[in-house]
């Protein structure tokens, strides 16, 4: 029992550390009340995560309190979220650190919530009714998790400003891709002066030819997934397929490698890279990057790189692996921290709520990396997170 209430006070603390760093943000006691005690639901171990059950949660008679936070309370969630960021590069910040792009499904059922559509969910592996949310993950040594997001609108929707309005969006808000989305929040990381060294993303967004090209205008590091179809300069063509540079490479040149842990152990694939661009600058080096299956090595997976010249093939594999940290934030986020369970239709009643359950999940993330400094969680999962109470078998 004793250990159970260390425990507790613990998250209690935390959660309250994380909150006092954008209470300024609400003019009124309520939602300020309201918004702590909602975390405080989020990371508490209730099967289901919603107006009434975090209500009870929080001593509340009915969910009034709740509704109103999410739904009529003033306040800006993206001034929030700018203090959950602080918060993050505080204890987490790394001038090593990653940004990883990617998106996430959130299974819905009707047509009113903001942004639904049949459309393809990664986290369904298939076309579902769903909204899909674009988040940007920050990787550090110290930890990983969520530092930006929005929730992605389909031209069924932006394309009807009578539903959008509906949906309590402005009319300036307008179309954009994935890709847009994901550029614009790199850049304001940029802006704000996130410390980090390298984006990396998926084959959605590293495929973008105009993205990669900002980028190294920028000078960012970036190991950005690709397709086989995807095309490079070499010194033999404008547009050479990557998948064409790797057919007659010396085996020597493949190296077996992890490129981090899974669900079942090390990631372990053969790796090899061409170096292409021959005219850039010195000091500076563009390669493409092929990941082989081991046990079926007719699978092969791409990615483009532009990096400091010194860069090894092993720093640019621990990049590539560190994709897996956003999948692994979006799971830990929706098991423990309610990223999913809400009820909101509302545009900004989404982003209130996603806002509110990235806080939370900051919070864990920073109080394991605590728990790790002090050498109490040696022998935790990697994944592992500090719970208020223990969950039951159900």
């Amino acid at each position: 029992m004793g250990g159970m209430l260390g425990d507790v006070r613990t998250w209690a603390a935390g959660l309250g550390e994380v909150h006092e760093g954008f209470v300024h943000r609400f003019a009124r006691s309520e939602p300020r009340e309201s918004a702590l005690a909602y975390m405080r639901g989020l990371i508490s171990p209730l099967e289901r995560k919603n107006g009434w059950t975090l209500a009870e949660e929080a001593g509340h008679a009915a969910p009034d309190r709740m509704h109103r936070l999410l739904n009529r309370c003033d306040w800006d969630a993206d001034e929030v979220l700018d203090d959950v960021r602080d918060y993050v590069v505080e204890h987490l910040g790394d001038p090593e650190a990653v940004l990883i792009v990617d998106n996430t499904g959130f299974l819905k059922k009707g047509v009113r919530s903001a942004g639904v559509q049949r459309q393809y969910s990664g986290t369904a592996g298939r076309t579902e009714n769903c909204q899909v949310g674009v988040f940007l993950a920050y990787a550090s040594a110290r930890g990983r998790t969520l530092i930006d997001r929005r929730l992605y609108l389909p031209t069924s929707w932006t394309d009807d400003r009578e539903r959008c309005r509906a949906a309590g969006m402005e009319d300036t808000v307008a179309f954009e891709t994935k890709v847009v989305i994901a550029k614009a929040m790199v850049r304001r990381a940029i802006t704000e002066k996130i410390p980090f060294r390298w984006v990396t993303a998926d084959a959605a967004y590293g495929f973008s030819k105009g993205w990669r090209t900002e980028l190294e205008r920028a000078d960012v590091f970036h190991v950005m997934a690709t397709t086989r179809h995807d095309t490079v300069v070499t010194r033999w063509a404008m547009d050479h397929p990557v998948h064409d540079l790797f057919p007659q490479l010396p085996r020597q040149k493949w190296k077996r490698r992890s490129c981090g842990n899974g669900a079942h152990g090390p990631r372990v694939y053969d790796w090899a890279r061409v170096e292409v661009r021959p005219w850039h600058r010195e000091d500076r080096r563009h390669w493409v990057i092929a990941r082989r299956s081991v046990s079926r090595p007719q699978e092969i997976s791409y990615y483009i790189a532009y990096c400091p010249a010194d860069t090894t093939l092993d720093d640019l594999i621990r990049v590539a692996g560190s994709r897996w940290a956003v999948e692994e934030c979006f799971q830990t986020a929706k098991q423990e921290c309610g990223l999913d369970d809400y009820q909101v239709r509302r545009y900004p009643g989404w982003h209130r709520h996603i806002t509110l359950a990235m806080a939370a999940h900051a919070c864990l993330t920073v109080l394991r990396a605590r728990i790790l400094d002090t050498g109490k969680a040696e022998t935790d999962p990697p994944s592992s997170y500090p719970s208020p109470c223990p969950k039951s078998d159900a």
